[in-house]
This record gives C-alpha cells, structure tokens and sequence, in this order.
C-alpha cells in the first residue's frame, strides 16, 4: 500500500502522518507541503491513496485531487480536512472518503477498509543470485520459454538498472557471436510477455530499444547485500555461478565480504 498525504501547514501534516502511521505501520508513506511536489512524485512512483487537505495556498485540495485522477485515475482520494462545505466537491470527484478534523486513527482505518477501488495485491518477485542464478514470483521458479531469456534477465539484474542496448546484451548473452539480431529479439520478447503475463511487468524499464530492471520493485540478495541488509545472508564465494560474465560482480562482492 503507497500513501501520500498533502498539507501545506507543517504542524497539521506532521500530524496526518502520524496517525496514518499508526493505522497502516505496513504502508509505503510519503508526505508534501506542496502540492506541486506531490504531483511531481505521483508522475514518477504508483500511488494507491492521497490523504488531501482542501484549503491550501496556490493549489486546493480539490484542484490537486483533480489533477492526481488525470495521472492515476485509480488513486484513492480521501480528503482530510476541517471544513464540511466541500463535501459535494469530493462527491463529484468520486473521492473514497472525507474524513474532518481532528483525524483519528479510527477515521483512517475505517477509511482504508472501505477504499473506493480496492488495491490490488500484486506479485511479489524474489530473485537469487549467491550460488546459482535463479527468479521467483511468489516463491515458484519462472518459467520462460527459451533458456537464454533467464540468462537475459540475470544479467539486467546485474547492472542494478541500468539500460542495456541491444548490441549489448547480444554481446554478453552470445560472447560477442553476432548475427543473433532476431533471437535476441525473441528473447526479448519472452521476457516481458512472460514477467507481464505473471503480473510483474512493472520489473523492467524500457526506453527506445533498450531494457532495465526497476530494483525496488522486486527483491534480491545482491541488492540487499549492497545496502547493507546482509541479515540472513550467507556468502560462499559464488554469484550467478552459472554465468561466465558474472566473474567481474563476484570479484566486487569477494573484496565487500572481506572488509
């Protein structure tokens, strides 16, 4: 669950996120003073509910649930506010609730029970890559159609989100053997038909020809082993085994383990 709250007076916002900490401690929560701001982030990352306060400078609450529905019109809106008058607004905006201050708890939670577009539970990606590579969605192995196509993913998990043309990842999946134009093509095609068939299609960037995964959208030891999350973790010395490209990141993860 993604939750932003919008408030342009610090004290109230503060405030609001509290409390819809303490109703939904499991929620990704992000708060703005700024309306502004908060559209900017609603362009970049999904967002399931927007706690909106109404009368704000520049931009009311109104205008800004408006503007939030033209981005994402599945977002929830619940405006959070100490005025009754506005009320046939939210009506019109099909907002999912209208709660008055002072907000409590109990507001919030009933609220979140009671969403007008329920959230829909996504799938969950878990990749491995200590010993030998392999992906997970909801703790079964991905089945892709041809061999290769795991290797592809393995390897734009590698580079941590960075977009690979296509020349490159012909040159590392084939060893720099060319004419493989329409395979790769085909792999290529496996691979997001597969991830976006299984509802993870959201894993993979692409940008003019080119792919890269979205690491915080799935979870991964490497990853999580870079940040320092290493709880639970045990390193053998083997990344991607499997794989001869993959020498170079165990190298880096050898020199890690031993500092």
């Amino acid at each position: 669950m993604k939750i932003i709250a919008v408030d342009d007076e610090r004290i109230a916002l503060e405030g609001l996120l509290d409390v819809i900490r303490e109703a939904a401690p499991e929620a990704e929560l992000t708060g703005f003073e700024y309306p502004e701001d908060a559209l900017e982030f609603v362009e970049e990352h999904d967002c399931n509910i927007a706690f909106l306060d109404v009368e704000m400078a520049g931009m009311s609450g109104v205008e800004l649930a408006e503007q939030l529905k033209l981005r994402n019109p599945d977002i929830n809106i619940i405006f959070a506010t100490g005025f009754e008058e506005y009320r046939k607004e939210a009506y019109d905006l099909h907002a999912s609730g209208y709660l008055t201050k002072p907000i409590t708890v109990e507001k919030v939670k009933k609220e979140l029970y009671d969403l007008r577009r329920p959230i829909p539970k996504r799938r969950r990606m878990r990749v491995q890559t200590f010993g030998n590579f392999e992906a997970y969605i909801d703790g079964e192995p991905i089945s892709f159609k041809y061999s290769k196509t795991k290797e592809l993913l393995a390897y734009l998990i590698d580079r941590k989100g960075a977009l690979c043309t296509s020349s490159e990842l012909q040159a590392v999946i084939f060893e720099d053997d060319g004419g493989h134009e329409s395979y790769m093509k085909s792999l290529r095609r496996d691979l997001l038909e597969t991830l976006e068939d299984a509802g993870c299609g959201n894993v993979i960037a692409q940008q003019r020809g080119k792919l890269g995964i979205m690491p915080n959208r799935l979870a991964c030891d490497y990853y999580d082993w870079c940040d320092g999350k290493r709880m639970g973790i045990v390193w053998h010395g083997e990344y991607m085994a499997q794989y001869s490209w993959s020498e170079y990141t165990a190298g880096v993860l050898e020199r890690m383990n031993k500092k």
